[in-house]
């Protein structure tokens, strides 16, 4: 058995103590100097400060447990304690959470931040208790943007044929598709490799991503389209949830509450910062005005009346509307 193989067949063998403590296995996708890394050192934190010792958390950053999908089964069957999550595969389990991926839906980050933290965002958090896991809170990744290697994209024909790896999500996927390009799931740890062999052209993220992933080793061009908001959740299994008594329930909601202020100062700092940081590290950065982004737009026209049939025009109403 190599090395490997047998952490990896130690990570996924379920919750264990060590010296009388519970350990929980938090996974996440990206690296530890990430917004997901800033959340789960905050989450870790605050359960210690509220708990003390009774619960030990061991981080497995950089898809440790495998992609996101993998980890969220996880926890549904108890082998993992955490996640931080993007929402690519959230609606695989809730099907209702991809109507906050529906393109040019949030005005800014102010406006989805109120929507999720509001009535919308946290019905929706509870509909996870039929899953088998526990959604504690709504965390951050910021609006998506796409980089390529083809070339700078300034109107929907630039998107013609673009080979993008997209997240396992079928709301993006009908929308790159009525866009002309050819969206590619794919889990994340299969992306950089993908970009680095030319199987595909670009891939699309919030700037939290391209920045602390180092995207711009390996893509010429970032367009600054927000054509998406990204959420990420805070979950944890509904196992471990159903063995907490009151209090260790509420120090849970209070680390789940933490990560999501740490995740959010993370994705502010890199809103106001990133770009330059991009520029200085070698990408070419376009960013799409008001007329160019009515463009996209009026192509996905049809795919809104889609959305609408989905999701009800009523709740998407109901998001525009909120202030």
């Amino acid at each position: 058995m190599s090395k490997q193989f047998a952490w990896a067949a130690l990570a996924l063998a379920g919750s264990v103590s060590l010296a009388g403590a519970e350990e929980v296995k938090l996974g996440y996708a990206l690296a530890e100097d990430s917004h997901y890394g800033a959340g789960a050192r905050a989450f870790e934190e605050t359960l210690t400060a509220e708990l003390g010792d009774a619960f030990t958390v061991r981080h497995y950053p950089s898809s440790g447990l495998g992609g996101e999908r993998e980890v969220i089964e996880g926890l549904q069957i108890g082998t993992v304690q955490a996640t931080i999550a993007s929402s690519g595969t959230l609606s695989n389990f809730v099907p209702d959470v991809g109507v906050f991926d529906i393109p040019f839906l949030f005005r800014d980050l102010d406006h989805a931040r109120t929507v999720l933290d509001g009535e919308i965002g946290q019905d929706m958090l509870a509909k996870f208790s039929e899953t088998g896991t526990h959604a504690l809170a709504w965390g951050e990744q910021g609006f998506r943007h796409i980089t390529n290697n083809r070339g700078a994209v300034a109107s929907p024909a630039d998107m013609a044929g673009l080979k993008i790896r997209t997240m396992e999500n079928p709301v993006h996927l009908k929308a790159f598709e009525a866009l002309g390009a050819a969206p590619t799931p794919m889990a994340w740890p299969e992306v950089i490799p993908a970009l680095e062999q030319g199987a595909i052209d670009g891939q699309e993220n919030p700037l939290s991503v391209i920045v602390s992933a180092k995207l711009d080793e390996v893509q010429q061009y970032l367009t600054l389209d927000g054509h998406v908001y990204s959420p990420a959740i805070v979950m944890v299994s509904g196992q471990l949830w159903e063995s907490l008594d009151d209090d260790q329930k509420a120090a849970f909601e209070a680390a789940g509450d933490a990560a999501v202020v740490a995740m959010r100062d993370y994705v502010d700092q890199v809103e106001a910062e990133g770009v330059a940081t991009l520029k200085e590290r070698g990408m070419e950065v376009n960013e799409l005005s008001a007329e160019d982004k009515a463009a996209f737009q009026e192509q996905l026209a049809d795919v809104y009346t889609d959305y609408e049939a989905q999701f009800g025009k009523e709740l998407m109403d109901r998001i525009i509307a909120t202030e």
